[in-house]
């Protein structure tokens, strides 16, 4: 089984998202959002519109530590999320399956995401390719693995390190 990677070429990012926006807004921010804040998809998949509806900041109570996070939103991003909610209500899921209107599945997402990801040519793509591709991009531009640990419950840095594939013996 191939481990999921972070999506390292701002590029590709792009691409993918040009790719999902294509297919469906539902699914651009889903990964949009996934890449942004850092937070497991499963913290994802139950945001509800009353979570995210013009909001400068979401917070969330996570599903697996029980603790708070939080993350910015751009304009832009606060904006695309405004045009994208305006006709549901506060209590529904901002990811719904169209079937049932309850959270899309983990397995739905993967394979969007790789469905999506083949096309512009990358692989290697799964659930966690969402958070480590927020965690690669963070580090990139900060160069603060504690940080990073902190916010991703990590023992130490060397898990954090090989959670965002990144060899830290050559990220000096």
């Amino acid at each position: 089984m191939q481990v999921a990677q972070p999506i390292r070429d701002p590029e590709k990012i792009t691409e993918l998202q040009d790719v999902l926006k294509n297919h469906s807004m539902r699914d651009w921010l889903l990964f949009t959002i996934g890449i942004n804040s850092g937070l497991h998809l499963n913290d994802i998949l139950r945001l509800r519109v009353k979570d995210v509806k013009d909001r400068n900041e979401i917070s969330i109570t996570e599903e697996k530590t029980g603790k708070s996070k939080s993350f910015w939103v751009d304009d832009a991003l606060k904006s695309y999320i405004g045009e994208y909610v305006q006709y549901m209500d506060d209590e529904d899921f901002m990811f719904p399956s169209q079937k049932t209107g309850k959270p899309i599945k983990r397995i739905r997402v993967y394979r969007i995401l790789n469905e999506a990801a083949k096309r512009v040519g990358l692989q290697d793509i799964g659930t966690h390719t969402l958070r480590k591709t927020f965690g690669y991009h963070y580090y990139q531009r900060t160069k603060n693995i504690s940080v990073l640990r902190d916010l991703f419950n990590h023992s130490a840095p060397s898990v954090t390190f090989k959670y965002i594939g990144i060899d830290k013996r050559n990220s000096g």
